[in-house]
């Protein structure tokens, strides 16, 4: 799955680098060059980004009509800020700014962070369906085997054979597919079925590290699908 953006400009040199960037970023790129229809189209379709020139002519209405309800879920918006560019919109409504002519480097690093937070929101809610094993420790002793249905940010779904505890901290053994060793998680029991099923989330204090692996296949899976 290819992530999406619209970018509002006229100015082709720019345009052209921002291509090539938000290629390398898997990033898809619709170029408009009227606000107004820019417009037209955020109240029709999902946009992930919007990326805007604020030299170009109409800018200001583009910018006030993005405070309307559609526009709401069209995240990050990156203002070109040029030599007579809106300046006064800069802070309130921007994502982020940065500076034409566009230095690779600085759009480089301000766009990979617009992917970021995209991916981020995208994922905060997204369950990866998973069919493996998975090994759940109660209170540092008993060993419980049972199977793991999906994977979240957050937490996982299973399936075991012996219930849970209604609640309290567990650690959660289980190996992702391609993964090069087991992932070790601390979470807790938030709740449970007469099936069998059960739900354990995270804890904070699990390894940052850890959690961080979890995110990158979970981003993989999520934009290969």
């Amino acid at each position: 799955m290819t992530l999406s953006s619209l970018v509002v400009s006229r100015d082709w040199a720019e345009v052209s680098v921002l291509q090539c960037i938000l290629g390398s970023l898997h990033i898809g790129v619709d170029v408009e060059t009227d606000p107004e229809r820019a417009l037209e189209i955020l109240a029709k379709s999902k946009i992930d980004a919007l990326i805007v020139d604020s030299d170009l002519t109409g800018t200001p209405g583009l910018l006030r009509g993005l405070a309307d309800s559609f526009f709401q879920n069209t995240v990050p918006l990156v203002i070109l800020n040029g030599p007579s560019g809106q300046r006064d919109f800069e802070s309130k409504d921007a994502t982020f700014v940065f500076q034409k002519p566009i230095s690779v480097e600085q759009a480089v690093h301000t766009l990979s962070a617009a992917r970021n937070m995209i991916l981020n929101g995208r994922l905060r809610y997204h369950r990866q369906p998973l069919d493996s094993p998975i090994s759940v420790t109660i209170n540092s002793k008993d060993h419980l085997q049972a199977h793991l249905l999906n994977v979240s940010q957050g937490g996982v779904r299973l399936h075991a054979q012996k219930a849970l505890p209604d609640s309290g901290p567990v650690q959660i053994d289980f190996a992702l597919p391609g993964a090069k060793r087991p992932l070790k998680l601390e979470g807790e029991v938030v709740w449970r079925n007469g099936q069998g099923d059960a739900g354990i989330r995270f804890l904070e204090a699990t390894n940052v590290k850890t959690k961080r692996n979890l995110q990158i296949w979970l981003e993989q899976q999520y934009l290969t699908n």
